[in-house]
């Protein structure tokens, strides 16, 4: 009797502790653990061009939704508003006159210390997709692993805006290949089938998809979403100038046209993201590299590299795990590029290395403040292509102000507030005399801290050797395609 019943006790026991072990599988993930990270980057994208943001025209339910479930930076600026730059400055975490990746085209420096490397050396599996434009080797050119900055999983391509046939490479397979659908959905689909894949891995993921919409051409969205968007009833903002009016509603219906399309295609990925559950342990940002003027400021449709807010000013929405009254917080202080690879390495658990420049902002991602502030430093080297004509600049945004200097002296004051559509320059007024020497003192004290100068154009190009094509004022990556291009790098290429 005495030996049956020690049997039962042993057998409750057993039991039990095989109870408390399928409990302690379901517990939720400790907040010490590394997350996942899914970076969500296109092409063009402005900030005010979402529901989310007050646009009355432009269709985005799903980033609409996800806003309310994020921390929506409501400032974020690209660190140098054109594509090249804004990529180098997000994987190494520093600004582009010191990583010398300050025009298109350029091949960014295996010795550089990337996002990918940094998370691959602390175990996490890496994926890329899409739009590259870091290679400098010629748009079509394959891309081998050593050069791909740390990334594993690769379907890419250094350039292109072909969305309805999208050429990539897979792999390590060196034949072209192309995307069977428009752009956006194809990406998103694979990445999909990554996830899964990857799911109950025992080691994180950092997966970035770099989504090349809604970047021109916009005629070529799909007809269906174009025809949400009549041109003629499209809004125009005031400052666009009469010369831009007909061209600007026509490109937006093709602009808004691919934001919609893109945006269904991210609500897909994001689905993926809840069915797997994968969300609580997971960072998402979605963001863009830089703007698009549209006819703002008598600046034609297509156009970047300006300090005017429809230029520099870009999406950031950011959800971290844990998040929960935080939900739909707003900071209206400005995130800038450098700043974004430092703030995820934090919420990552990891340790920052030296050399980075951008600030961490993770205890504002953690705790949003819309009070706070700061000075972001947005630039322009050595404007190219249909910015040529324009002037070097250096500026900085605040929550509430943009001032920008050229080698010549201060061209812009703007209070973004009273004034959200920057159409009165308060250069030179009396009454915000000392407010103006403020922002210029800040705007010093920030260039010295990275060791910047405002100088020409001729004097960059010449510093890192790089040679403009004599018609057409950019890096001539269009070479490549007969055999006479030149790899140009801020440090000689090893090939």
């Amino acid at each position: 009797m005495k030996i049956r019943k020690e049997k039962f006790v042993l057998a409750w026991v057993f039991f039990t502790l095989l109870s408390c072990k399928e409990e302690v599988k379901k517990e939720p993930i400790k907040e010490s653990e590394k997350p996942n990270i899914v970076y969500i980057l296109t092409d063009q994208w402005r900030s005010s061009a979402f529901g989310y943001a007050g646009n009355p025209d432009v269709k985005t339910p799903n980033l609409d939704a996800f806003e309310k479930t994020a921390v929506n930076f409501t400032n974020a600026v690209s660190v140098l508003p054109v594509c090249t730059p804004h990529r180098a400055s997000l994987l190494t975490g520093k600004f582009p006159t010191t990583t010398g990746m300050f025009v298109n085209d350029l091949y960014l420096p295996s010795e550089e210390l990337t996002m990918a490397e940094i998370y691959k050396a602390e175990g996490y599996n890496t994926a890329y997709w899409g739009k590259w434009h870091l290679d400098g080797h010629g748009r079509s050119a394959y891309i081998p692993k050593e050069r791909r900055q740390g990334f594993e999983y690769w379907k890419a391509l250094e350039c292109s805006h072909d969305y309805n046939k999208m050429p990539y490479y897979d792999n390590d397979d060196t034949e072209l290949k192309y995307w069977g659908e428009y752009s956006p959905f194809a990406i998103v689909e694979d990445a999909n089938q990554y996830l899964a894949k990857h799911a109950k891995d025992a080691a994180p993921f950092l997966a970035v998809l770099s989504i090349a919409t809604p970047h021109f051409p916009h005629h070529t969205a799909p007809q269906k979403y174009k025809d949400m968007y009549p041109p003629d009833s499209l809004t125009l903002n005031p400052n666009v100038t009469k010369k831009f009016e007909k061209r600007s509603r026509e490109e937006l219906q093709g602009y808004y046209a691919h934001a919609t399309a893109t945006d269904e295609a991210i609500g897909l990925l994001l689905k993926q993201i809840d069915s797997l559950n994968l969300s609580d342990n997971t960072i998402i940002v979605f963001s863009a590299d830089h703007g698009e003027m549209m006819g703002a400021h008598d600046v034609r449709p297509f156009q970047k590299q300006l300090a005017w807010d429809e230029s520099v000013r870009v999406p950031f929405l950011i959800k971290c795990p844990g998040i929960n009254k935080q939900k739909g917080s707003l900071v209206n202080a400005p995130i800038n590029t450098p700043d974004i690879l430092p703030s995820l390495l934090s919420l990552s658990n990891i340790k920052i290395p030296e050399g980075i420049e951008g600030e961490d902002l993770s205890e504002l991602m953690k705790n949003p403040d819309p009070n706070a502030d700061r000075a972001a430093l947005v630039m322009n080297v050595a404007p190219f292509a249909g910015s040529y004509k324009n002037p070097p600049y250096r500026a900085i945004r605040t929550k509430q102000y943009t001032y920008s200097k050229t080698p010549d002296g201060p061209n812009m004051f703007f209070d973004n507030i009273s004034d959200p559509y920057q159409q009165n320059n308060l250069l030179g007024k009396p009454k915000f005399k000392k407010l103006q020497q403020k922002l210029d003192s800040t705007l010093n004290a920030k260039l010295t801290q990275i060791g910047d100068e405002i100088k020409s154009r001729d004097y960059y190009l010449n510093k890192y050797n790089y040679k403009f094509d004599v018609k057409k004022p950019a890096i001539p990556y269009w070479e490549f395609d007969n055999g006479k291009g030149v790899v140009q790098s801020p440090k000689p290429v090893l090939e």
